[in-house]
């Protein structure tokens, strides 16, 4: 366990380069793909954590994408923003899923930031600079239920609380922080990862994304200003994009994962996977039962990227033209994407043992962690609510819920 109250390896000087396209995005994102996924297997075995990994990532501008053009970003599709977590997930399924919180909040400053807080943490995103997250807590009646407070003094703010599932906040340079301000409206509250009285332990023990660092913030009497406070029960009041596009992440990363654990079935099978004794093939990729298994496994990936892809699209359609019908459909669409791809990370990461037999399971391949991986994401939001909420819109006319894991 780690504890700090400062950035630790992270620099904390870092340029960025910009992306101007959604070509240039992906393009980058295989790049740093290919890297990445050389030591994910040594980096979960070990529980390395990513430092230099994450600065090759943010420096890449990635983090930045979805920056409005008219403050100097590309604001891609969220097509592209999904293909680009997807990608990096297959790498590395940890260092995947750790800037959802950041492109989470760059959406949240888009819709309900200031023009002061536009300019200035926009500015910082394209340099470089992370946002963490300290969202959840612990002990309380619901996930969405907070005592962290925000309380005004004669000359700013003090905020004050406990967080967990920190993802994020032990690599960032700002850690958004979700409190209750003295009206109980719930807000985001910016703090320099430097702040005194903000300390981030690394304390995560789930069996799955080892590396993400998902572990507790402990906010003492830390003193913020106005500029920090982000009114963000805004994006809730009506329909928006805040939870499509926080939803679409997610998403994004176990398909991902699924992708990865596709991509190391086929390989482990073509090189080391032994045909069945009942059988006379020489080789077990001549197996029929193993190719049917194989066309299962890409038939399901296969579809969780095309609704993810699907999904992108209707938040760019929601985001062109903000109507209340375009963010129900977009949220609808998102929910879909998310509830097969949960399933078809948990398919796929299972099946690879399955088809590629005993040896498969050897630590010195690591493959479990790719179900581990899965396992643990998917849990983030009970998919069981994504099919309940799809069924009620389209049966009932019910509108889905508004709030960040919908």
């Amino acid at each position: 366990m780690v504890t700090t109250n400062l950035p630790g390896k992270i620099a904390s000087e870092r340029t960025a380069h910009v992306i101007i396209s959604d070509q240039e995005a992906i393009a980058i994102a295989q790049q740093l793909a290919t890297e990445f996924a050389q030591n994910a297997a040594e980096r979960d075995r070990d529980r390395r954590l990513p430092y230099t990994e994450l600065d090759r990532f943010s420096a890449s501008g990635l983090w930045g994408i979805t920056v409005p053009q008219e403050y100097g970003g590309a604001f891609v599709s969220n097509a592209t923003v999904a293909e680009v977590i997807a990608t990096i997930a297959a790498a590395d399924g940890s260092i995947g899923q750790i800037p959802q919180n950041h492109l989470y909040m760059v959406e949240a400053i888009r819709l309900n930031g200031t023009e002061e807080q536009k300019q200035h943490w926009f500015k910082l995103v394209l340099e470089g600079k992370r946002f963490g997250n300290a969202f959840c807590e612990v002990g309380t009646k619901t996930p969405v239920a907070f005592k962290t407070r925000v309380t005004r003094q004669d000359d700013g703010y003090i905020l004050n609380g406990k967080k967990f599932y920190s993802t994020g906040a032990f690599f960032a340079d700002v850690v958004p922080v979700v409190a209750l301000d003295d009206d109980d409206n719930v807000v985001v509250v910016f703090v320099d990862r430097h702040a005194e009285g903000l300390t981030v332990i690394d304390d995560w023990s789930g069996i799955g994304q080892r590396t993400t660092a998902s572990g507790t913030t402990i906010l003492e009497n830390v003193v913020v200003q106005e500029r920090d406070i982000l009114r963000h029960y805004l994006a809730f009041e009506q329909q928006t994009t805040m939870g499509a596009v926080a939803q679409i992440i997610h998403a994004a990363i176990d398909v991902g994962i699924a992708r990865g654990a596709a991509r190391d079935t086929i390989q482990f099978v073509r090189n080391y996977t032994r045909p069945w004794i009942e059988t006379d093939f020489e080789h077990g990729y001549e197996e029929p039962l193993i190719i049917y298994g194989v066309g299962e496994i890409q038939i399901k990936l296969h579809a969780a990227e095309a609704l993810l892809k699907r999904a992108g699209l209707f938040i760019d359609r929601a985001m062109a033209d903000p109507t209340e019908q375009h963010g129900m459909e977009a949220s609808i669409a998102v929910a879909e994407a998310k509830a097969l791809a949960d399933e078809a990370a948990i398919f796929i990461t299972n099946k690879l043992f399955e088809l590629s037999g005993t040896k498969s399971t050897l630590s010195q391949f690591n493959y479990d962690r790719h179900w581990r991986n899965a396992r643990t994401h998917t849990l983030h939001d009970p998919v069981r609510w994504k099919y309940f909420n799809i069924g009620n819109y389209f049966l009932n006319g019910v509108n889905p819920p508004r709030h960040g894991a919908f």
